[in-house]
């Protein structure tokens, strides 16, 4: 006996003689119950059935659809512009390379490095003679900073043990752990005794004028020699910190920026008002989940499910909430960097990029709308408690291997030498990419090495490709077919289709003009109606 035919009886019963009610009262209990039933359904009605049967417009999706339209577009504009303020901070880094580094070539800063006591003197030599010669020198944008009336000098310090004393002929030494740092003027040089790290820096300027408002970039170069290792080869780093502020006097013609900034202000407006009714939307399916909990215990003495209760939740608008909250603060944070307040360009792109990715994501909801694409929705929702579970096992074999290739393979090869590393090669082979080369790099290493390396790959692609990732895929497709099948024969899956499928009234019927809700004494069938 299925849920419908359970719910039939009980209520078949309860009229029979569970209350001692008359005839009339049995009426209207029943009228109670098709109008809460009738209720549930216009509830988990689409926006254009609840249009068809009550003739209210569907302004959550209306703004929804404007909402991806400005979203997308305000993203892209951010987007263009954080392009060429990126490109701009590495084109100039790029530059102080070139103007700094003694022989510097493209791609060569990874291997860029001095291991002769002269080639050490005779870089920071040069380093300091093209800092006084820069604006000679440079065909770009740059000046000096200035501080307390001058030019900002540059800074040479360095960084060393306080005391050591290392005889390699005699294998002994003799180090104080504490380091100390020494700064002193461009001027002065000052022997390298047995140095940890010895740095210059300095700050320059520059202007851009590519977008709205010119920007003024405060660079402060650093240019690191580091001796760490004390291995003979000192490597030679430039790193480059840079502060964007408005310049003090600019005059731009045609400046759009207020246009931006009324664009911008205009979407906080529009995902303001799409959170308030999400917001509300969500409070209202709460208050309906224990509405219903109450009076499917009153009136069949049942308990609602979890996973029933669980259906007015509305993850979709959860989903919305989580995207505007993202959009109002990542359009706030836009609106600081566009009027030089702020210039957090890492966190503005990653709030406005994932509320935009959420935002594209929502569109899968209306197109649920539709039984033909609905079934992708029923997977994912269906299948992802158990996806979850069985990630969590193979995740417990991805780590052991993860470990034992780190540990072993590390000094051996580079796809292993550290653990960030070995994660991403493992999940590459997953994929089968770069197989090849993986193996190839470890042909020439030791014979106990390259043996535990083949045995190592080979079970890793083995279990991961033909086992886990096939299972994997076996686990949704079933999922797949369970939910077609379901579709097909039109079964019930829970009570409270059940209770809803009761109801024959189509949205076109005009059943659902009245907005009757249920009084509080509906929910004691025995003394309510007297």
């Amino acid at each position: 006996m299925d849920d419908s035919e359970l719910l039939v009886s009980s209520e078949e019963r309860r009229i029979k003689g569970n209350c001692k009610c008359s005839h009339g009262t049995h009426g209207v209990e029943s009228k109670v119950v098709d109008n809460f039933r009738r209720r549930l359904k216009y509830f988990f009605m689409n926006p254009c059935e609840k249009y068809r049967a009550r003739g209210r417009k569907p302004w959550k999706l209306m703004l929804q659809i404007l909402k991806i339209a400005i979203i997308t577009v305000q993203l892209v504009s951010f987007g263009l512009s954080n392009e060429m303020m990126v490109t701009f901070k590495d084109e100039n880094l790029m530059t102080f390379r070139h103007l700094f580094l003694k022989g510097y070539k493209d791609q060569q800063l990874r291997n860029y490095a001095l291991y002769t006591k002269a080639d050490v003197y005779d870089h920071i030599h040069y380093i300091i003679n093209r800092y006084i010669h820069l604006q000679n020198l440079t065909i770009g944008n740059l000046a000096y900073e200035r501080a307390d009336g001058g030019v900002a000098p540059l800074s040479l310090c360095q960084e060393f043990y306080r005391n050591s004393s290392i005889d390699p002929e005699n294998e002994t030494f003799d180090i104080d752990p504490h380091v100390e740092k020494d700064c002193f003027s461009i001027y002065p040089l000052q022997p390298l005794h047995n140095n940890t790290l010895l740095s210059t820096h300095f700050q320059a300027l520059a202007i851009r004028v590519l977008i709205n408002l010119p920007d003024c970039y405060d660079f402060h170069i650093m240019i690191g020699f580091d001796n760490r290792a004390h291995s003979g080869m000192i490597k030679v780093h430039v790193d480059n910190a840079v502060k964007i502020y408005e310049c003090r006097d600019w005059n731009v013609e045609e400046n759009d920026n207020m246009l931006l900034l009324l664009f911008d202000s205009g979407v906080i407006l529009a995902c303001f008002i799409s959170l308030i009714l999400c917001t509300r939307s969500v409070i209202n399916g709460v208050k309906l989940q224990f509405e219903f909990h109450i009076f499917f215990h009153t009136y069949y003495n049942k308990t609602v499910s979890w996973s029933d209760r669980m259906e007015f939740v509305n993850g979709w608008y959860i989903l919305i909430i989580v995207s505007d909250t993202l959009t109002i603060a990542g359009s706030a944070l836009k609106i600081g960097i566009q009027t030089k307040f702020l210039t957090n360009y890492d966190v503005c792109s990653i709030l406005l990029g994932t509320a935009t990715m959420l935002v594209w994501v929502g569109v899968i909801r209306y197109l649920g709308f539709f039984k033909k694409y609905n079934i992708l929705i029923l997977t994912l929702r269906a299948a992802f408690p158990n996806v979850i579970r069985f990630c969590c096992c193979a995740a417990m074999i991805y780590l052991g291997y993860c470990f034992c290739g780190w540990i072993v393979l590390g000094p051996y090869h580079d796809k292993f030498r550290t653990l960030d590393k070995v994660t991403e090669c493992l999940f590459s082979l997953i994929n089968g990419d770069d197989m090849y080369a993986t193996f190839l790099k470890m042909r020439d290493k030791s014979y106990l090495v390259w043996l535990f390396s083949r045995l190592y790959l080979y079970s890793y692609i083995s279990l991961f490709i033909y086992m886990v990732l096939s299972l994997f895929i076996a686990l949704i497709t079933d999922t797949y077919e369970t939910i077609k099948h379901h579709q097909s024969d039109k079964l019930p899956v829970s009570q409270l289709q059940a209770f809803m499928g009761e109801c024959s009234d189509q949205p076109e019927s005009g059943r659902y003009q009245s907005d009757e809700e249920p009084s509080s004494c509906c929910l004691s069938s025995c003394c309510c109606f007297r």
